[in-house]
């Protein structure tokens, strides 16, 4: 990618490295651009394990990088010495983890790590070099060049192209697939592969012959045998998967590993000292010894035989039918472990209940039950329920009608236990009906701000809950049915639900976890432990797509649906390209009303930072570095300012304010607590947001930003009001309410309420304006986007919604706190930026049977 030079900086006395941009290229546009692109990389990557940059200079017509010096031997020169003992691979090994981590976190995957580009001071400091190949998740296409050893190719990253050294793509690189940080994990599995064994994990003599064994050989794991600790071997295999989906999720989770096996004792036998023959006169006493091992040898043998071996968990991938996705989505096991339901589009885009049993080929649709949500099963795993049409209802798999039990607007979870009681969570709180219908009981009284995600426990009168309180945070409970009585478990982001024969299962940073549970005593017996790496959740929701079955089978989604595509669209709904590969945005795009730019959040769960991405010139700006993260941003309608809300400090979401050139500190606007951000008017004068209220409903207020900033309520009522939009002229608002039954979009005169007008007519959400006032877009049910003329006037004037074109979004209405609209449109009405799953995934249930023996082997 460049020459590189020892040279001494002047200014400073100090020894630095310099890489330049040889001559020939010094006017290839495409190679330039690549070149400062490093620059930036490397500049946002502050690590101790990783090389430092100090610099970009041009002088004459060159340009160059100034970064830190690595003295000492790259890793190649050290493992050509031949295999490096465990004690020195290890705290090398857990270094580059710590480097990879560091990139990770911020967006970029390295694409290139092997030996030659990792060095070892001679103090032991590991440095990795050469983030020449590293891109930005969402960096859009960059410019490569070619260069032996590593493989690239002169033209642009994309689908199709190769980048790496061919002994350590991973195989999704090789094919030339868009590969994220899982790309990096593989590597570093070659990487401690050949550390540890002084070879490489994938030998051949030709490119052609690499590449081949790459694809569909495995490794010779018997080079990799004590000292090497079982944790590390375990790491080597979960990196080196050929399925990216099977392959280690995160390489923090091999760096936790390596510490844990630097500070366990040595579990390896002293090597004993020669053998001295003893005496002739005790030698009678050898037989007999010799005689007694050999017969305790054997009744060991026998026993080991006789033993029953404890069968291995295996894990399946189920196809999903349909078009998965559905915002939370809906994979439930029963409780007998033999069935599966979820909820996934017909092909006329209708989200319906599915039914996959795991010895059936594929799964069957359950007729009536068209949008259908969250689905939970019958102790005895005959019935279904549901929601849908704002209403609780039972299919019972054996046929029969769908039957409606009681109403319920939102839904964020039920339960059922051998009763026959229905526990659901509703208006802030939970509530019990019987199955067979009748009147509701509140069974808990909102005490919180977002209550959530029941389950019952075996005796089916206590219960587990999800509760985001103001007082302790995000955590789950132990509740009962015949007591008032509540007890917090578990502090976590996301729920949890109890699993045969003793378990909590919950989500924590990605990882599913499993952590023993006295269902008697209604506490935690032990430590989490690793099941499954990469499963999904529901941030705003506090849900996690996980269940168990009596027979030890357990479902989970893998977190790879989380992953979207930003994409542009016209009217017809043409598709006119796209800003980067998929990946996991958390926030609506929001469109720069005074230029090309994207503000968007991105980042690990709950520490998301804000980032602006330019499509012109195809580059990504951190904008917001703070660790409690940052989300949900909306500009200034000038430019000037974004808007954003972020938990920092004691953990409760609050409104600040920045500058868009990132100059400056952050503003916090005012001491609102649990704030979720929604608009802020033409003028800049008011900013909306949305809060949970008394009544458990979501409420819309208004915060002046002059005067005493003293909030006011806009709509309070005791239906959910949310996803406000205010119109350009400030006159109008728009915004999704469930008065009718349903998510509706509704117009109302700002900042004072009064006039109103229904502008959906069958179910609507996610309201946009167009620039000018002129038309207002929203979301059907079935996912085709709508386009409403409007004519201010006295009165306002609003036409008959028109289909413009169906798209992936999923219609997320009003049962979560945290959900806008997930597109942006240009000023003219003409363009759709949409974020939403990419057209060729679809996301298998990933199946663990005898899913404990995963612990048993941790």
């Amino acid at each position: 990618m460049g020459q590189v030079y020892r040279a001494r900086d002047t200014r400073l006395d100090r020894d630095v490295a310099i890489k330049i941009l040889p001559e020939a290229f010094a006017h290839d546009a495409d190679r330039l651009g690549r070149f400062t692109r490093e620059a930036k990389t490397l500049a946002s990557l502050n690590h101790p394990n990783i090389a430092t940059i100090y610099g970009l200079e041009d002088s004459g017509g060159l340009t160059a990088l100034v970064m830190e010096l690595v003295e000492g031997d790259d890793l190649s020169r050290r493992i050509g010495r031949g295999p490096i003992p465990i004690d020195d691979a290890l705290p090398i090994a857990r270094q580059i983890a710590y480097a990879l981590e560091a990139a990770h976190e911020q967006g970029i995957v390295h694409r290139d790590i092997k030996p030659a580009n990792i060095k070892v001071r001679s103090d032991g400091t590991v440095k990795v070099l050469d983030f020449g190949l590293a891109k930005v998740f969402d960096s859009g296409p960059q410019a490569e060049s070619a260069q032996a050893p590593t493989l690239t190719m002169p033209t642009q990253t994309r689908m199709g192209v190769v980048l790496g050294t061919a002994a350590y793509m991973s195989p999704e690189q090789a094919r030339g697939w868009v590969v994220d940080k899982r790309a990096d994990i593989w590597a570093f599995g070659c990487v401690l592969f050949e550390m540890l064994t002084g070879r490489c994990a994938f030998p051949a003599d030709t490119f052609s012959d690499t590449i081949a064994a790459v694809l569909t050989r495995e490794p010779d794991w018997n080079l990799v045998s004590p000292p090497a600790p079982p944790g590390i071997r375990r790491v080597l295999r979960k990196c080196l998967e050929k399925d990216p989906r099977q392959r280690l999720r995160d390489i923090g989770d091999a760096r936790m590993e390596i510490e844990e096996a630097l500070a366990a004792p040595s579990s390896a036998e002293p090597l004993g000292t020669l053998a001295v023959a003893p005496p002739v006169r005790f030698a009678w006493l050898g037989r007999v010894s010799a005689a007694v091992l050999l017969i305790a040898l054997g009744v060991t043998v026998q026993y080991w035989r006789a033993r029953p071996v404890a069968p291995d968990a295996v894990r399946l991938s189920l196809s999903a039918p349909g078009q998965f996705f559905t915002e939370p989505p809906s994979a439930e096991m029963s409780p007998d472990g033999r069935q599966v339901a979820l909820v996934a589009a017909d092909s006329s885009g209708k989200d319906m209940l599915w039914i996959r049993t795991l010895d059936s080929q594929a799964a069957r649709v359950l007729p009536g039950t068209e949008r259908a949500d969250q689905p939970f099963w019958s102790s005895d795993s005959r019935v279904v329920g549901f929601f849908a049409d704002g209403q609780i209802k039972t299919v019972n798999l054996a046929g029969g009608p769908v039957q409606a039990v009681t109403p319920a607007l939102v839904s964020p979870g039920a339960t059922w236990n051998q009763d026959g009681t229905i526990l659901f969570a509703e208006r802030g709180g939970l509530h019990k009906v019987s199955a067979a219908g009748g009147p509701v009981s509140s069974v808990l009284a909102p005490h919180g701000v977002w209550i959530a995600w029941p389950h019952f426990l075996p005796d089916g009168r206590h219960f587990l809950y999800f509760a985001r309180t103001q007082q302790e945070g995000a955590g789950v409970y132990v509740g009962s049915l015949d007591t008032n009585d509540t007890k917090r478990i578990l502090t976590s982001e996301f729920e949890a639900t109890y699993a045969p024969p003793g378990y909590l299962l919950f989500v924590r940073d990605e990882s599913l976890m499993a952590q023993p549970f006295d269902a008697k005593r209604l506490e935690v017996t032990g430590e989490p432990a690793l099941v499954a790496a990469g499963a999904w959740v529901a941030r705003g929701y506090g849900h996690g797509v996980f269940s168990a079955g009596a027979n030890g089978a357990l479902t989970y989604v893998n977190a790879d649906i989380a992953n979207t595509q930003l994409a542009w669209f016209d009217r017809s709904g043409r598709a006119v390209g796209t800003y980067g590969p998929p990946r996991r945005y958390d926030s609506p795009p929001q469109l720069s009303p005074s230029g090309p730019g994207i503000v968007m959040a991105r980042g690990p769960f709950f520490r998301q930072d804000l980032w602006l991405l330019d499509p012109a010139h195809e580059t990504d700006t951190r904008f917001t570095f703070d660790p409690a993260g940052s989300r949900v941003p909306v500009w200034f309608r000038d430019g000037s300012r974004i808007l954003f809300q972020s938990t920092r400090g004691d953990g409760r979401a609050r409104l600040y304010q920045k500058s868009a050139s990132g100059a400056g500190s952050e503003e916090r606007l005012a001491d609102i607590t649990d704030a979720n951000l929604q608009d802020v008017s033409p003028d800049g004068r008011f900013v909306v947001y949305m809060i949970g209220g008394k009544s458990g409903r979501f409420e819309l207020w208004v915060l002046p930003l002059f005067a005493d900033r003293r909030p006011f309520p806009f709509l309070q009522t005791e239906f959910n009001n949310g996803q406000a939009q205010v119109s350009p002229d400030g006159r109008w608002i728009a915004y999704t309410s469930n008065e009718a039954g349903r998510d509706d979009v509704y117009v109302q005169s700002f900042p004072t309420a009064g006039s109103k007008h229904q502008v959906s007519r069958d179910g609507g959400a996610q309201p946009r304006w167009r620039r000018n006032g002129g038309e207002l877009y929203y979301l059907a049910p079935d996912r085709v986007l709508m386009a409403v003329p409007v004519k201010d006037g006295a009165p306002l004037q609003i036409g008959s919604p028109t289909p413009l074109f169906r798209t992936r979004l999923e219609f997320l209405g009003l049962q979560g706190p945290y959900f806008m609209a997930g597109y942006d449109v240009t000023a003219d009405g003409q363009r759709f930026l949409l974020n939403a799953p990419p057209e060729q995934v679809v996301p298998p249930i990933e199946v663990l049977l005898n899913w404990t023996a995963v612990l048993n082997k941790r």
